[in-house]
């Protein structure tokens, strides 16, 4: 899709530019243990106050469910919006209303603006028409620079882009710009690897990739189920027995659609869930009967390596084993270090995402060299599916 991005902003000094940024921070005790949310919108903010724009940010905080919850608050956020931003940020009490509007009455060029808790009124979720005019009183301008949230269709996420001229933040436009490269125009053969627990948490996201990409890696416990449907006694493994004709018929989609789907050809087994644990590996036809797959082993690991070597184009979500725990991360921890060293080489676009994944990718130290990676979580799972993102959507240009 086409979309405007700040750069296409004509004139913006003084003009009110309402940013919707993902400031759903994790604190404890008042204070923020991760400003990583913050860090990525700070490029817009920086920029657009660097153009003399009057900076207005919405954001939610918790799921406060229209209700004013004092806990959810977004007055401890503001100073620590400054101190990565490295200017003052003002606060309001409200988003709406009298409170909202003479905070913004008293902005000056290139001042910033944070506006209290969106989500304490209940017409946010709604997306709500008297609510979206509200919030667009207070501006000339809407940059939507939170993709996480731009799967949901609320009043900040869709509503003000209908309202007002539309454009993506910096995050807004790397997110969008990698996932066009990763997916929608890819340079071939693309790779997914798809791992995690359980396979009815991600059957859209397969049915999807199947028609997309060339080769599937299926790992973590979701490939016992596959295994499983194959023929393969798993043993005491985590898998969904229940899911065999599902995993079935996607197999049978990848084949119809030209897409190899790649499944272990050995495991790492062991008899107790927990760091350290006796392990040993076995071929696929050797998992003894109390044990369970806790990752893949060394052959699984050459194959993988393999196909990521083949690849123009890496899509990866969700862990090949336990990474959680010694020594079973070690199938996650060699692919991704594996992906980091081709990409970094010039060699692979990689784009990762979702919760576990980050964390993974974290953990083998590879984050830092892949292409891109997206902390959009469940925004980014619902684009892999091939769902339509509404925040996405109503900045189409």
């Amino acid at each position: 899709m086409s979309f405007k991005t700040i750069d296409d902003i004509k004139d913006p000094a003084g003009k009110r530019v309402l940013v919707r940024v993902d400031l759903n921070v994790p604190m404890k005790d008042g204070k923020i243990t991760d400003d990583t949310r913050i860090r990525a919108v700070a490029p817009t903010i920086r920029d657009l106050s660097g153009l003399g724009a009057k900076v207005i940010l919405l954001a939610h905080f918790g799921r406060p469910n229209g209700e004013v919850v004092a806990d959810m608050s977004l007055a401890p956020v503001a100073p620590a919006v400054a101190a990565v931003v490295g200017r003052p940020v003002a606060f309001a009490s409200d988003c709406i209303g009298a409170a909202a509007a003479d905070a913004v009455a008293k902005l000056g060029n290139g001042d910033i603006l944070l506006l209290e808790n969106t989500r304490f009124h209940k017409a946010e979720e709604k997306n709500g028409a008297d609510f979206v005019k509200a919030l667009a009183e207070n501006g000339d301008i809407y940059v939507n620079d939170a993709f996480s949230a731009a799967h949901r269709a609320h009043a900040s996420t869709e509503g003000l882009a209908h309202h007002l001229p539309a454009y993506a933040g910096r995050s807004m436009q790397a997110e969008l710009t990698a996932l066009g490269a990763a997916l929608g125009q890819p340079k071939r053969p693309v790779l997914a690897v798809v791992g995690g627990a359980k396979v009815s948490s991600k059957i859209d996201l397969l049915e999807n990739l199947v028609g997309k990409v060339d080769l599937l890696v299926i790992g973590g416990g979701m490939a016992n189920t596959f295994l499983a449907a194959k023929g393969v006694n798993v043993g005491k493994s985590l898998c969904e027995h229940d899911l065999a004709d599902t995993a079935r018929k996607i197999m049978a989609a990848a084949e119809k659609a030209g897409c190899e789907i790649v499944l272990p050809v050995d495991a790492v087994v062991a008899r107790e869930f927990k760091a350290g644990a006796a392990n040993e590996t076995v071929g696929l036809d050797a998992i003894p009967a109390d044990a369970m797959m806790l990752d893949v082993g060394a052959a699984s690991i050459e194959t993988v390596k393999t196909r990521i070597d083949g690849a123009a184009t890496l899509v990866w979500n969700g862990p090949l084993g336990a990474f959680e725990i010694e020594p079973f991360d070690r199938a996650t921890v060699a692919a991704a270090r594996h992906a980091a060293a081709r990409t970094k080489d010039g060699k692979l676009l990689s784009v990762a995402g979702g919760g576990d994944t980050v964390a993974a990718l974290n953990h083998a130290g590879a984050a830092g060299d892949f292409s891109y990676v997206s902390t959009a979580g469940g925004a980014f799972l619902e684009w892999l599916e091939g769902k339509e993102l509404p925040g996405v959507k109503a900045l189409g240009a």
